[in-house]
């Protein structure tokens, strides 16, 4: 291996009692692409944060090509060659993609804006690259995975050598992933030096040339590709061995929820179509697809923050026209939803004030919430599902994504629902974390909860759902059986792949 391009020598921080990073260290040689893992809250984030110039080191130094990067200054970091794209990209919606890239590198209204310069500039790197996108185009028409594009657009713009992904495809369809990983493994080719942060294990395998596993804020552990397994990176993971639960055969309840021929029209088109299912006490009903094809709809009309147009939706046998937050949360519906940052939670707050946010009349007394109350409540959730990272008076946005997604699961499993509607409930979870996600959803369709799965993941789908369906272009397809899943099946029926003839299970 060639001479390190960068350094992290020893660096530690801390948060309040926090220990975050603790006297971490580690290299990367030109061309080289490292994949940096480990659970929820191990300190990925904060170590690279660390690196770009958002935080500053409590101890340690960084160096790059040999020279002490100054710390807490991102312009410093961007100026020494170091690029950070963002899992939450960090865009303007309303503003153009060259309006985008160069933002930063030379002011919007100056009169002698070189956009003809920055023009040719960014179309010569998207064609070395392959990353190709219309400079005109306006960032929030962009689909995910285009909007990513723009974000490594910009820092290979600002002429990064060193690339990091925070989770590059926690956002993206698998298509995408692919192409990504393909365009990371051309750069590294071309010279340039890659750090990405997963919980993938596979795209970890296949993308990097070696691993770097942290724990607890600890380097515990380092890994060429080529000599590791999924169950060995797994177990350094999380310091045992993780097992991922298996469904066993139940036989369902009544029938809790049905939807029939329901339709919603946004924006003059048809977004659901005439989708219909059937979701039973004690058994976990899957819907797989491709994101983008109106899951989304779908869990917003179950959560009670769209309407429908037309069709029919019945509630323990009752209709109902449609659904309001206040019914969900009366009848017993829990929710997981996809976004746990827009959705799940308010960043600003305390975590024992999210963990009350859909029941505060329980710990209200005259008209004040009892907030020693709200705090034990938060506290039961924190040990009981096993939330790391705060204590109950720390603000929630502190928490990493996966803690945030055990408080947001725990709230809504602590007094078991009724119904449970999981949208990606294990994304951007460490293995770890998906297998106590994934356990804890079984447990509670073993206590007669009705779940709904909505996921993009083929694995999570059918480890945990006894009927599957396929929502392709807002149109569901008939339900099969667990027994007669199969990647393939599923695969083709993503693809929009199905006859009437496949029996509509009950």
């Amino acid at each position: 291996m060639s001479k390190p391009v960068l350094e992290i020598v020893g660096v530690s921080k801390r948060f309040g009692p926090t220990l975050a990073n603790d006297s971490i260290s580690l290299s990367l040689a030109q061309g080289e692409i490292v994949a940096l893992l480990g659970e929820n809250g191990a300190g990925k984030t904060t170590l690279m944060s660390i690196l770009f110039g958002h935080y500053m080191a409590d101890e340690g130094r960084v160096l790059v090509d040999g020279q002490e990067l100054p710390q807490g200054k991102p312009r410093a970091a961007i100026r020494a060659g170091i690029g950070m794209v963002h899992q939450h990209f960090a865009l303007a919606p309303n503003l153009t993609v060259l309006e985008n890239v160069i933002t930063g590198t030379q002011s919007l209204w100056s009169p002698k804006l070189r956009s003809s310069e920055a023009r040719a500039k960014l179309l010569a790197i998207s064609e070395r690259f392959g990353l190709k996108v219309d400079p005109d185009a306006r960032l929030g028409d962009l689909s995910v995975g285009e909007q990513q594009r723009v974000e490594i657009l910009k820092a290979l713009y600002n002429e990064a050598r060193i690339l990091v992904f925070d989770e590059p495809t926690a956002v993206l369809t698998q298509a995408e992933s692919e192409r990504l990983f393909a365009t990371l493994k051309d750069m590294a080719a071309q010279g340039l030096s890659l750090i990405f942060i997963s919980h993938k294990l596979d795209e970890v395998l296949s993308a990097a040339n070696r691993v770097v596993v942290l724990r607890g804020g600890r380097h515990v552990a380092e890994r060429n590709t080529s000599e590791t397994s999924k169950a060995e990176l797994a177990e350094l993971m999380v310091g045992r061995t993780v097992t991922r639960p298996v469904r066993e055969p139940s036989t369902p309840g009544e029938l809790v929820l049905e939807a029939a021929a329901v339709t919603i029209r946004s924006d003059g088109v048809d977004r659901l179509k005439a989708v219909d299912f059937r979701l039973h006490a004690g058994e976990v009903l899957g819907i797989i697809g491709v994101s983008g094809n109106g899951q989304h709809m779908l869990a917003q009309l179950l959560s009670g923050t769209r309407s429908k147009t037309a069709g029919d939706l019945l509630l323990y046998g009752k209709a109902v026209d449609n659904l309001s937050v206040t019914d969900v949360v009366s009848a017993g519906i829990g929710r997981i939803p996809e976004d746990r940052n827009k959705e799940g939670a308010i960043g600003e707050m305390a975590i024992w004030e999210n963990a009350i946010l859909e029941r505060v009349k329980a710990f209200s007394r005259g008209g004040l919430v009892d907030r020693k109350a709200a705090i034990a409540f938060a506290q039961t959730i924190v040990d009981r599902f096993d939330v790391r990272g705060g204590a109950p008076t720390s603000r929630i946005r502190l928490l990493s994504g996966g803690n945030m997604q055990k408080l947001i699961l725990g709230r809504n499993l602590i007094d078991r629902p009724r119904i449970l509607l999981a949208a990606q409930p294990a994304r951007g979870l460490d293995e770890g974390a998906v297998a106590a996600v994934l356990e804890r959803i079984l447990e509670a369709k073993r206590q007669g909860t009705a779940v709904l799965l909505i996921s993009e993941d083929l694995d999570e789908v059918m480890a945990l759902a006894d009927r599957i369906q396929a929502i392709v272009g807002g149109k569901l397809s008939p339900a099969i059986s667990a027994e007669e899943a199969s990647a393939r099946k599923l695969g083709l029926m993503m693809a929009g792949e199905w006859t009437t003839e496949v029996p509509h299970a009950v």
